[in-house]
């Protein structure tokens, strides 16, 4: 059975996102009150436009990197861009975002003396030599690379919040995130199951980097959303970091064949040269998540699919 907290006033950061409207969703579904701070670099104020007249809910334009000032009884900080496309467009503000963003959140959790979650992620773990990925594997990550504005950015965030953990108690919640995908994605962020679906709605060429034998564990976002409430629930005595996504594997090339059939698209296939330190092998282990959170994923990836390609297939209509 799930125990929920009394009624609260919860700060969402980058509430305008993918991750982040559904999640101001699922809170505001439990009772809360909640506050949403975008600068909506990557967040779409069409993600949260079904809230407008809600009295739960309150709108606020605002980057990170600066201080925020506001009475709040908790704070899910997941404002940073996170596919390659929009992380790299911008590589210094990237870890700005991830490492000033991590300093003044923690900082207002602290003046508050309340509860604070990271959305951390699986790229703190860059391309592993361990496989699945276990919570306390160091990872193998390219500190210069393309990628490392978000890589090290969120890893540097990670230990930021340990610090605050150690140094002023504060209460925390790190979450590393595997592979996530659903309605609300960007149309064109870049990751592979937003990509395909959108080119085979098109009747485009599928692009495929590298082999596509490299591997991915794709995790539905109302499973991944689940995750999120049951962890900010916990005791203080356990504060992550907690990997959270779907074990279940499969390679690119298993995905695009299955977005071509559930879409019925005439899309060929096209492979292309793999991206500077792509990682060839993403599983999580969720041994943890069981133990302390009793959660798995319920949504297969067909189900899940067909959920997010009927909603892209409605954006391009609407397009």
């Amino acid at each position: 059975m799930r125990v929920y907290n009394p009624q609260k006033r919860i700060l969402v950061t980058g509430g305008a996102g993918f991750l982040g409207s559904h999640l101001i969703d699922r809170l505001l579904k439990d009772g809360h009150e909640v506050v949403c701070a975008d600068n909506l670099f990557t967040g779409n104020k069409r993600n949260i436009a079904h809230l407008h007249g809600n009295a739960a809910f309150e709108f606020m334009r605002h980057d990170v990197t600066f201080p925020l000032y506001l009475e709040v009884d908790q704070i899910y900080n997941l404002a940073c861009p996170a596919s390659p496309i929009h992380y790299q467009h911008d590589p210094v503000q990237t870890t700005k975002t991830s490492v000033h963003g991590a300093i003044n959140m923690l900082g207002l959790a602290k003046r508050l003396k309340c509860r604070i979650f990271q959305a951390s992620t699986s790229e703190v773990y860059g391309d592993p030599s361990v496989h699945p990925q276990t919570e306390s594997y160091w990872g193998n990550v390219n500190p210069i690379g393309i990628r490392s504005c978000y890589d090290e950015g969120k890893r540097c965030a990670e230990t930021l919040f340990f610090d605050y953990h150690r140094q002023h108690q504060l209460d925390i919640k790190v979450a590393r995130i595997f592979n996530t995908y659903g309605p609300r994605m960007h149309p064109n962020d870049g990751r592979v199951v937003s990509n395909f679906i959108v080119q085979a709605l098109k009747n485009e060429p599928i692009t495929i980097y590298g082999s596509g034998l490299q591997t991915r564990s794709f995790c539905y976002v109302d499973d991944l959303i689940e995750g999120f409430v049951r962890l900010m629930n916990t005791g203080p005595d356990t504060p992550g970091p907690m990997n959270l996504g779907n074990p279940n594997e499969f390679t690119i090339r298993e995905l695009a064949d299955k977005v071509i059939e559930l879409t019925g698209s005439r899309s060929t296939i096209v492979d292309k040269p793999l991206p500077s330190d792509d990682p060839m092998q993403r599983k999580p282990d969720i041994t943890l998540a069981r133990e302390k959170l009793d959660w798995t994923p319920k949504v297969q990836l067909d189900e899940g699919l067909r959920k997010t390609i009927e909603y892209f297939d409605q954006l391009l209509e609407t397009a």
